[in-house]
């Protein structure tokens, strides 16, 4: 099970992509609410998760995903049961895929150290130790950086390549019209 992390203020777009991507894959996901139930976008938008943080188990775990946006990147590194998930993945080597400002909250854990990473332009200096990319989109080893919304679709092919491979994750691409990887 990928679970994707939403949290008051999260960029919409950074969390519905990968989460229609991963479905696409046939890969079970599921959205967790870390500040409720009902949570509000940055834009406004009101999304029921799947289940709240308190209903959340580790045990079933693939790969876990950090939307980004404003307050909501705070709101997830200031989540204890969060920062708990993010070092129980690393420390099981399973995924974690963090796009926007996200990639912050694993910057400060010192996570991305002598990594290639990527995140939104302005919070380079949060991701203490890493080898900044000007790629949009990142994979290094268990890691996966995006830089914003508007990669939203490729970020989530990146997570469905990870967990199904490369094959799933252009066949999916072609589906959708989206830009073919190295174009």
């Amino acid at each position: 099970m990928v679970y994707i992390f939403l949290a008051d203020g999260f960029e919409i777009i950074e969390a519905m992509s990968p989460l229609d991507m991963l479905t696409r894959a046939k890969i079970d996901v599921k959205t967790v609410g870390v500040t409720g139930k009902v949570v509000t976008s940055s834009c406004g938008v009101q999304v029921v998760s799947d289940m709240e943080i308190a209903e959340f188990d580790f045990y079933d775990v693939e790969a876990i995903v950090l939307p980004g946006g404003m307050p909501g990147t705070l709101n997830l590194e200031n989540s204890e049961s969060v920062q708990k998930a993010i070092d129980n993945a690393v420390n099981i080597n399973i995924p974690v895929c963090a796009i926007c400002a996200a990639p912050s909250v694993l910057g400060h854990k010192g996570l991305l150290s002598g990594k290639e990473a990527t995140c939104f332009p302005g919070f380079e200096d949060s991701l203490e130790g890493a080898e900044m990319s000007d790629r949009y989109v990142v994979t290094d080893g268990n890691f996966i950086t995006a830089r914003g919304a508007g990669v939203s679709v490729d970020f989530g092919l990146a997570i469905v390549e990870k967990l199904k491979g490369e094959e799933t994750a252009e066949e999916i691409r072609k589906t959708i019209q989206c830009t073919p990887k190295n174009s």
